[in-house]
């Protein structure tokens, strides 16, 4: 606008006392914000008195628009500055810590051992970095959960793994009898067997999977039948397999387990069987547990034909098990007791089962004869977690497409 004429103080009150209630309003800002900055030089607003200060106020009032703590502001503004300017508005930018190449390592890992969970994939992070000395790693070894599934949700994570099979869980029925009392040490094995589908009136093969409970130590061996003749050997395998000495053999009311042959070989081994007790299904939880999370995630629900168990045993026993005992991190329970007794579990730590049994206090006297902590330690020293993961997931892909599908 142009008030070149209003050149004094006494003609701005002319024009306040003439304008009565007109109200102006200005149109974009910087041009609002130039005249207020020429109309206070114009009038040497700094030094003029308390009532011409006033009556310029009113004035910058009148045909801006602005209300008077606006205006007090532009001229505090012009006083600090010595120019009325919009200030250019900074949007808060937080520093970036995890790189495209942070982003495409944790698809790696993920696709690699199927996508655990936040916690889980953290510890395998933290692992590749400390024990494995994997420089990559640098900056994922110290990530949090929240930001670990930050990264997951980015569309730069979602192009490198788009592949998810979620767990369904597996709903067996249980009654329960005696739960047995490991008191902190391991050999105390949780075992349940799963049934790998039938097709035309033929049955699958079975899995049967053993974990002991202080440790989550895990076992698994697949066989043809749960029959008797069938299934003493492959327990006979699951307890060569454990390299500490089972003590204990706790299962549901199933009729593979409950009878005298069996009786017969835990009795032999001085091993202590217990069986499923009544209204306690939680009893036998972490096996059930392992089954979907291990068993279903790799080998699925799909029919396998028993005819193909010694294919499926021979996975398990070179690549799944060790696998899971010395690279797969599982949930540690912290069991919490209220003040009205009532006991909650929590899971706080992720660890291997490996490094759970090596600090349990005095883990050597545990171990079976043949088996030495060194061997153990070598051995998990041969390959990083990815580098087992990428090899069993390698190798699960050349076994199930030749049993898997219907009967030839």
């Amino acid at each position: 606008m142009d008030d070149t004429e209003a050149s004094s103080l006494e003609q701005i009150r002319a024009f306040l006392a003439g304008s009565g209630g007109l109200r102006f309003a200005g149109q974009r800002r910087e041009e609002v914000y130039g005249w207020v900055e020429k109309t206070l030089v114009r009038f040497e607003y700094v030094s003029l008195d308390k009532p011409g200060k006033g009556l310029v106020r009113r004035y910058l009032s009148r045909i801006t628009g602005l209300s008077r703590a606006q205006v007090t502001r532009l001229i505090a503004l012009q006083r600090r500055t010595g120019r009325v300017k919009a200030v250019a508005y900074q949007r808060t930018k937080f520093a970036t810590r995890y790189t495209a190449a942070d982003v495409a390592l944790l698809a790696y890992v993920d696709k690699a051992h199927g996508n655990l969970s936040g916690p889980a994939t953290r510890h395998i992070l933290e692992r590749e970095y400390s024990d494995y000395k994997q420089a990559a790693y640098v900056r994922l070894s110290s990530i949090s959960v929240a930001h670990l599934y930050r990264l997951r949700n980015s569309s730069a994570y979602r192009k490198r793994n788009t592949s998810y099979q979620p767990t369904r869980p597996t709903s067996i029925p249980i009654g329960e009898r005696r739960k047995p009392q490991p008191s902190g040490e391991p050999g105390f094995l949780r075992i349940d067997t799963v049934h790998q589908g039938d097709q035309e009136g033929r049955k699958g093969l079975y899995h049967i999977n053993a974990v002991d409970e202080v440790t989550q130590w895990e076992i698994v061996v697949a066989t043809s039948q749960i029959s008797e003749l069938w299934l003493i050997p492959a327990l006979e395998s699951i307890l060569q397999q454990f390299p500490f000495a089972v003590r204990g053999f706790h299962s549901d009311n199933g009729s593979e387990f409950i009878n005298y042959r069996v009786a017969g070989l835990l009795e032999k081994l001085l091993i202590e069987q217990t069986k499923s007790r009544a209204y306690h299904c939680g009893d036998n939880g972490l096996v059930e547990a392992k089954n979907g999370a291990v068993i279903r995630k790799h080998i699925g629900f799909g029919y396998i034909d028993a005819k193909h168990a010694e294919a499926v045993d021979r996975f398990h026993r070179e690549h799944l098990n060790p696998y899971v005992n010395f690279h797969r991190p599982s949930a540690v329970p912290k069991i919490l007791t209220a003040a009205n007794g009532k006991r909650r579990r929590v899971y706080q730590r992720w660890a291997t089962p490996f490094e759970l049994f090596r600090e349990l206090p005095g883990c050597e006297k545990y171990l079976q004869p043949h088996v030495t902590l060194a061997e153990l330690d070598r051995f998990a020293q041969s390959q990083t977690d990815t580098e087992a993961a990428l090899a069993m997931q390698g190798a699960k892909r050349k076994l199930l497409p030749g049993v898997q599908g219907r009967i030839a």
